[in-house]
């Protein structure tokens, strides 16, 4: 705890021409009793007045100064059993904090200030903001952050994710948004860039290593534990927490990278660069762009690429989803590639399917034709795939199901009333219905659930659901018809009299 001087000088004032004791000290000036203790230590002045009592534990500071300068790491607890030992009868809780300020301290390290040349280096890194909910996924919110060493230019990027394609898709945006590279990226020792090191021997990322390779840079991490060595893109997160994203509203990830890229073309082009304090970053920007390497002619391929196993059914699990393949590829091993909007599943060179791709969980993500396509091979994937859809849209369906399953009932001809249910009243009140049914002990079938339905409707005065699907014979009813005049009635008549007397 940080006290002021004026504090400080009460402190010194009340123990030294007061005569207080520690306690009354801090009890009178509300502070804590190991803050006035702190102060008189640093005093280094004994108590006018006083009597100093000898410490339990100054006979057996030898002995802890020796052993703490060859452990310096050594617990207290440890330390203090092995005093206890020695005949130490102080409690381990004050023996704690006297540890503590006779632990040996490391020296502070410094630093030189690193400069670069422009159009020389880059930094990147990861930065973690938090958690976005996308109907049952809980997805982190990941920013690229990268920076130009001279001008301090910062692109920025947020992804669901921190893979290794989202991490070569912040690259090849930063290199497009400024039109060139940096002769070498920084990075720190993350999974995307470093696979091993063993002091100077360094195992690289194959696939930065090729990414590299094509954008012709050169890829070095900094030294184990010197965060120091990338302090411009750690600066430029920070920059971003306080700058950009506190208090920041935004619809989804789309609108947030929209804003995130319009801040740092006005926000945070327009500071002072830091080593330039003459020139904003727009203008240092400006300069350097001459000195950065061109882009090759061709962008490199960034979607992310994996092996998949397709099972019995015809779906492939990806990124907490399920997304559907034609019948004939079941039981084979497909490829997903997959960018931040789409799936490709590929069989071989071959797209056998495309979809659009989803960041909830559990989600099945389907073609119709594929579906279609199966249920016309095989008949009994009709009802299961009603009761897969009945199961989604009404959860407790399934239990109700079960049960009719335990005393005999067709749970083909259940299923299809249940849907038909489903079509005219919809799944809220469905639901509703059948947890009544299941709670009054009626029979497992659609007819109680039917009641229900009926007797809900009743009291929320709503009028009784008309099917769309009526057969031909009941629309014609509803044929509109326009009565004819009863003159033309009149008229008839008359002429049949005329005939009569004729």
């Amino acid at each position: 705890m940080t006290i002021s001087t004026e504090l400080e000088a009460k402190i010194l004032r009340f123990y030294h021409v007061e005569k207080w004791r520690c306690g009354t000290i801090a009890r009178q000036l509300h502070v804590h009793r190991g803050t006035v203790q702190r102060v008189l230590a640093q005093a280094g002045l004994p108590r006018v007045g006083g009597v100093q009592r000898a410490s339990q534990i100054e006979p057996f500071l030898p002995f802890i100064h020796d052993t703490l300068g060859k452990f310096p790491s050594l617990t207290a607890s440890r330390l203090y059993a092995m005093v206890r030992e020695r005949g130490y009868k102080g409690a381990p809780d004050h023996f704690r904090h006297l540890i503590a300020l006779h632990r040996p301290r490391q020296p502070a390290e410094a630093y030189l200030r690193l400069r670069t040349l422009p159009g020389e280096q880059m930094q990147c890194d990861w930065g973690h903001f938090g958690y976005l909910q996308i109907g049952r996924a809980r997805r982190p919110l990941m920013a690229f952050v990268m920076v130009l060493s001279w001008s301090r230019q910062i692109w920025l990027k947020f992804s669901l994710d921190a893979r290794m394609d989202s991490f070569l898709l912040g690259h090849v945006g930063a290199f497009e948004a400024w039109g060139g590279l940096a002769r070498v990226v920084l990075y720190d020792n993350l999974k995307s860039a470093v696979l091993e090191r063993q002091g100077d021997a360094i195992r690289f990322n194959p696939q930065l290593l090729e990414f590299a390779s094509h954008y012709r840079f050169e890829p070095r991490p900094v030294a184990v534990r010197r965060g120091n060595e990338k302090g411009r893109v750690e600066r430029a997160i920070r920059f971003i927490r306080s700058s950009f994203f506190a208090a920041r509203e935004y619809a989804d990830l789309d609108d947030l990278n929209a804003q995130a890229a319009q801040w740092c073309n006005t926000v945070a082009a327009d500071r002072p660069c830091p080593d330039e304090p003459d020139m904003t970053v727009r203008e240092a920007f400006e300069r350097e762009k001459g000195s950065l390497l061109a882009l090759p002619d061709n962008p490199y391929e960034c979607d992310l690429q994996e092996p998949v196993s397709v099972g019995k059914t015809p779906y492939v699990r990806f990124d907490l989803n399920d997304y559907t393949v034609p019948s004939t590829c079941v039981r084979r091993t497909l490829t997903v590639r997959a960018d931040p909007h789409r799936v490709r599943i590929l069989d071989g060179a071959d797209v056998v399917a495309e979809h659009e791709r989803c960041y909830d969980r559990g989600k099945q993500v389907e073609i119709p034709a594929h579906i279609d396509e199966l249920i016309q091979r095989k008949r009994e994937a009709r009802h299961h795939r009603g009761l897969d859809y009945l199961a989604h849209a009404v959860p407790v369906a399934h239990t109700l199901i079960q049960r009719a399953a335990e005393v005999g009932g067709n749970i083909g001809n259940i299923t299809t009333h249940l849907l038909q249910l489903l079509d005219r009243y919809g799944a809220v009140e469905l639901q509703a219905a059948i947890e009544e049914t299941l709670a009054s002990g009626a029979a497992p079938h659609p007819n109680p659930v039917r009641q229900a339905l009926e007797r809900r409707r009743i009291e929320h005065h709503v009028p009784p659901p008309v099917s769309l699907n009526l057969p031909e014979h009941i629309r014609r009813k509803d044929a509109l018809v326009t009565p004819h005049r009863l003159e033309i009635y009149d008229q008839l008549t008359g002429e049949l009299d005329d005939d009569k007397h004729n």
